[in-house]
């Protein structure tokens, strides 16, 4: 700016020159003038080539950090997606795997109400089985005794084997009871036992 004033001025002063013709005096302080004028000018050139210069650096710089960013921006992107898929999975698992909690907390409270109806029962059969077992092998010892009947318990089923021990002589029994009726085979048992005491 303060280069142009100085072309202004110098192009005044070579107008007075020439209108005044005082000539050599006032054209070296022209010429003077011209030459501050042109270095002014050249140092402003300079000056604004430098700036330039340090301008386009800086945009350089910001493009190159605006492409980074946009870079990193991308990549953030693409990871936040892969991590809301990863999360969507391991949403999805979390259901599957409450659902099979709840599955399994269900048949293990079916398994422990089972499990006590077990205990319930077999408390049950214990208590029937000190009651009935000493009555019921009292009473097999007492028929045993009174029919002197020593029976095979290993033969098939429908078949009713044993062996009658008699005051004389020892007696097998072979009775058929899908063909034989219960009636007869209570009576042809009861035939065997001896009715003196």
């Amino acid at each position: 700016m303060a280069a142009f004033r100085d072309m202004e001025e110098l192009s005044q002063g070579l107008l007075s020159l020439l209108g005044a013709n005082r000539a050599e005096s006032q054209q070296r302080r022209l010429l003077g003038h011209h030459e501050q004028a042109v270095e002014r000018l050249l140092e402003a050139q300079d000056s604004a080539e430098r700036l330039l210069r340090e301008v386009l650096s800086t945009e350089k710089e910001v493009a190159q950090s605006l492409l980074d960013t946009k870079e990193r921006v991308q990549q953030g992107g693409a990871t936040v997606q892969q991590l809301e898929a990863e999360l969507q999975k391991a949403g999805e698992e979390d259901t599957c795997l409450k659902a099979s909690l709840l599955y399994l907390t269900r048949e293990l409270e079916e398994l422990k109400e089972l499990e006590a109806d077990l205990q319930r029962q077999e408390r049950e059969v214990e208590e029937d089985t000190t009651v009935t077992i000493p009555s019921a092998v009292y009473v097999a010892q007492l028929y045993h005794r009174i029919s002197k009947i020593e029976w095979d318990y290993e033969c098939e089923p429908g078949m009713i084997k044993g062996i009658h021990h008699g005051p004389t002589i020892a007696q097998p029994i072979h009775l058929d009871s899908t063909q034989l009726s219960k009636k007869f085979i209570s009576d042809h048992l009861w035939s065997l036992v001896a009715t003196e005491w």
